[in-house]
């Protein structure tokens, strides 16, 4: 669907399956970045002169696409990150940190990627806040009376991926947001691994606080995004200061800040990265992301069809509903048989995925990962199966 879109798919030999660690990238969001680059190169928000006030709309109308494309408010309610990493910092340490207090509960799982574990574990090392985590059932996966049951009096967040990076089940985020909405209860949804595969509905699932990253669904690297509720965004305070997020300073130490969401874009934004994220969406929007995830869940059968008939590869998610799929070959370490697919030109994920707390369940070391998006083919596929055939023979082989 689409390859035709992707100049790095040009090289017929190449066979591209790690998507969920970035995506490829279409001639229209690498024609936005080189425009605003070739033809129109200003800083926003601060000059008269006709490209300043041509960027100047070409940036603020992008909050607007976004707002439309997740359904939120109100266009104050999204900010420009550099990635959901930043965004998930801007939320703990722009807002957390000064509406918890030690002994408050946040509600995480094991399955969740670095980004959304790391900066809670460095707030209860602070405040002293409580990391609970939602048990994980036999396939790894949680749903909606596994988090009610985890829920305690002094919980007040909860903070997980719609998509996981490794297992890849789906929650049931408007079950568990109007939940969390009903009992008080803050819920920030990692949507990485969902923004570019499925729709985000920010108003209807009960979403305070959401991030996402642009590279992931086919934007650049280096832009992300933070939506959060507008009354929230009144009571967070910016994580970096400097120029363009501030009214005035003067000598004698007083200064007056700007509002939401300039407020939390301190300093020269990327630019050209948020044109291409706009570019992005706008692709998105013209296949359909219905569109997209039904093609993916069809792919993703057959994977799990065709990989299912080799003896040695065990499959750890077979029923999870996204593009991810998680296996090893018996004998074959993760990193080995990433190196073997290589000589194929199969570009494939090895190793713990930035999901390092997941193995303690799991009692694996790592896993393979193959990611599919709406580019993939079954073909690609047939070409991944019969490699994968001969990889265990190669290693018997190689060990003997």
């Amino acid at each position: 669907m689409r390859r035709e879109d992707f100049p790095v798919l040009e090289n017929k030999d190449v066979i591209y399956f790690d998507n969920a660690a970035t995506t490829l990238k279409p001639k229209k969001v690498i024609q936005a970045m080189d425009d605003y680059y070739q033809y129109y190169t200003a800083n926003i928000h601060r000059g008269l002169y006709d490209s300043a006030v041509l960027v100047d709309y070409l940036y603020d109308s992008t909050r607007f696409v976004v707002r439309d494309f997740v359904h939120c408010s109100s266009a104050k309610e999204v900010i420009f990150t550099s990635g959901t990493t930043h965004s998930i910092n801007l939320i703990v340490f722009g807002y957390m940190r000064y509406h918890l207090e030690a002994g408050d509960e946040v509600l995480l799982s094991k399955a969740e990627h670095a980004s959304n574990i790391l900066p809670w574990l460095r707030l209860a090392e602070e405040i002293g806040i409580v990391i609970r985590f939602v048990p994980l059932k036999s396939d790894y996966s949680i749903d909606y009376l596994d988090v009610v049951d985890t829920i305690g009096p002094k919980t007040k967040v909860i903070s997980l991926a719609h998509v996981t990076n490794v297992i890849g089940d789906v929650r049931d985020i408007r079950k568990i947001g109007k939940f969390c909405r009903e009992n008080h209860i803050l819920f920030h949804v990692d949507g990485a691994q969902s923004i570019p595969h499925m729709k985000i509905d920010f108003i209807h699932d009960y979403i305070d606080f959401l991030s996402f990253s642009g590279h992931k669904m086919c934007g650049p690297t280096g832009v992300g995004v933070l939506v959060a509720r507008e009354s929230l965004l009144k009571d967070m305070l910016p994580v970096f200061y400097g120029g363009g997020m501030n009214q005035s300073f003067h000598s004698e130490g007083g200064y007056k800040l700007k509002e939401a969401p300039i407020l939390f874009e301190a300093g020269t934004p990327p630019i050209a990265e948020v044109l291409g994220l706009k570019a992005a969406i706008e692709y998105l929007n013209e296949i359909g992301l219905d569109r997209i995830h039904e093609y993916e869940i069809m792919l993703k059968k057959y994977l799990v069809q065709e990989l299912s008939r080799i003896p040695s590869i065990t499959i750890y998610n077979k029923e999870s509903e996204s593009g991810i799929l998680a296996f090893n070959i018996d004998g074959v370490s993760s990193m080995d048989v990433s190196k073997f697919l290589n000589c194929y030109h199969i570009c494939i994920r090895a190793g713990n995925h930035c999901s390092k707390m997941l193995k303690e369940d799991m009692e694996i070391p790592s896993t393979v990962r193959i990611s599919l998006y709406f580019y993939n083919t079954k073909e690609e596929i047939d070409i991944l199966v019969a490699a994968l055939k001969k990889c265990r023979k190669v290693f018997q082989i190689v060990g003997n």
